[in-house]
């Protein structure tokens, strides 16, 4: 779903592919409070409206 390394998606599509938010591998804070949940080195930050910012951190 993430293949351009920044993408905003739908919980509903995310559920619908099988993901399972209580699933991750490390998690994230910002200096601004953002946080970010992680598997591995693909991540994920809860926006407004039940929108996802799914990101890709390059190793």
């Amino acid at each position: 779903m993430n293949v351009k390394g920044k993408t905003k998606v739908s919980r509903t599509k995310l559920y619908d592919k099988g993901f399972d938010f209580q699933f991750f591998t490390s998690i994230y804070k910002t200096k601004t409070g953002n946080t970010y949940f992680y598997i591995y080195n693909e991540g994920y930050l809860a926006l407004e409206n039940e929108t996802f910012l799914l990101i890709r951190k390059d190793a």
